[in-house]
């Protein structure tokens, strides 16, 4: 038993996984941000363009 709780112990796997689904998370939420930005941007370019005709 002491041995299954000291190799538990040290098994760090389950906080790494943690923090790459973390840094995941964040990148896909910066992507989405970003993504509606540009967007809003292109639609603007695109009724300016159209407006010009």
């Amino acid at each position: 038993m002491n041995t299954l709780v000291s190799i538990l112990r040290r098994d760090c796997s389950a906080a790494t996984a943690i923090e790459y689904a973390m840094v995941a998370f964040l990148v896909s939420i910066a992507g989405f941000v970003l993504y509606s930005n540009v967007g809003t941007g292109v639609t603007g370019l695109f009724q300016n363009v159209s407006n010009s005709f």
